[in-house]
């Protein structure tokens, strides 16, 4: 085995760890500004690498927690005392990674659809990352479901972006989180979002095939199937996750080592529950179950945080719990009690 594949193989081993997930920090300067706006908090430097350093420092977070996924910004801030951020990290045995798309653009020709951008410079921009700390990457691609939307093209351009991503990646010696998320955003049904999922998926592994990706080197990071947000039809748990794990077993091959969804949205509690739904009913799939969450584990801390340095310690220790609910809901062993504990 290469160098390149020996490192590969052992950062996806570490990221997939049963029990643990992946903890998204990623979030660019817009959303961060936006979650800090709700709980009163401005959006400056010092401000970020304070929460930050807040997460990464949580005692006994590598428990339940593999990997992170950092924004560029905090692959190069110090903490307090002079420490980079991505170093708290690996002193907790956690994998420090980061995201490396630079966001969405309107897709020519395609009225209402994206395509992520950032291909240009990535593989000069994953070496510098790579020295700065990051052994994997995340790149997001968004697809919308409307009316005539998501369409063919739009679809394959965004899965053609995602493989050459993936393969840049891994020539660089970087495991690749493939990030194709259907939004929740409007009223389709859940059977209309299991459609368009399966679509997505298949044209995903479809692109990742011919550029060469080798799936056994990769993390996939799907939207879990629900209905959209304005749908007046609810789903419960164990409907999403049946919808859900029909769909992976069509269009996820077996070398896939490991599926972390997305919360896309949901509150907290809704993405353990589902969580939790899909590791009960789940029987002999190929590839680990887990999370990669970044709202879903983050809202409760922010509003325990709240930008004082004294609620530091609650803060951390909310962390701790939803990471810790989580990895039990990887189990199937999550109740609803647990949350009151």
């Amino acid at each position: 085995m290469s160098i390149s594949k020996q490192e590969l193989a052992m950062t996806v081993t570490e990221l997939t760890t049963a029990g643990k997930g992946i903890l998204a920090a990623d979030e660019s300067f817009g959303t961060i500004e936006k979650r800090f706006k709700e709980v009163d908090v401005t959006s400056t430097e010092e401000a970020r690498r304070d929460y930050r350093e807040l997460l990464f420092s949580a005692s006994g977070l590598s428990d339940f927690i593999s990997g992170v996924i950092l924004f560029e910004e905090a692959l190069k801030q110090k903490s307090a005392s002079g420490v980079l951020l991505p170093e708290l990290l690996k002193a907790q045995g956690i994998v420090p990674g980061t995201k490396v798309d630079m966001g969405t653009t309107p897709l020519s020709n395609f009225p209402g659809e994206t395509l992520t951008q950032g291909l240009d410079d990535l593989a000069q921009r994953l070496r510098e990352y790579k020295e700065l700390g990051a052994r994997f990457a995340k790149w997001r691609a968004v697809i919308r479901i409307g009316v005539g939307i998501p369409t063919a093209g739009a679809i394959a351009s965004n899965a053609y972006a995602l493989a050459r991503y993936a393969a840049i990646c891994q020539e660089q010696g970087l495991v690749p989180i493939v990030e194709p998320e259907v939004l929740m955003d409007g009223n389709h049904t859940l059977a209309t979002s299991a459609r368009v999922t399966e679509e997505v998926l298949h044209a995903v592994f479809h692109a990742l095939h011919l550029q060469r990706v080798a799936l056994e080197y990769m993390v996939l990071k799907p939207n879990m199937i629900e209905p959209g947000r304005e749908c007046s039809a609810s789903a419960s748990p164990q409907q999403g996750a049946q919808t859900t794990l029909i769909c992976l077993r069509r269009t996820v091959p077996a070398a896939v080592p490991g599926i972390n969804f997305l919360s896309g949205g949901q509150s907290e509690t809704r993405a353990t529950a589902n969580l939790r739904a899909l590791n009960t009913i789940a029987e002999k799939q190929p590839w680990g179950l887990s999370f990669s969450y970044g709202r879903a584990l983050q809202a409760s801390v922010l509003q325990a945080w709240r930008g004082r340095t004294e609620n530091k310690s609650l803060a951390q220790q909310t962390l701790c719990k939803r990471a810790r609910l989580n990895s039990a809901a990887t189990h199937g062993k999550y109740t609803a009690a647990m949350e009151s504990e």
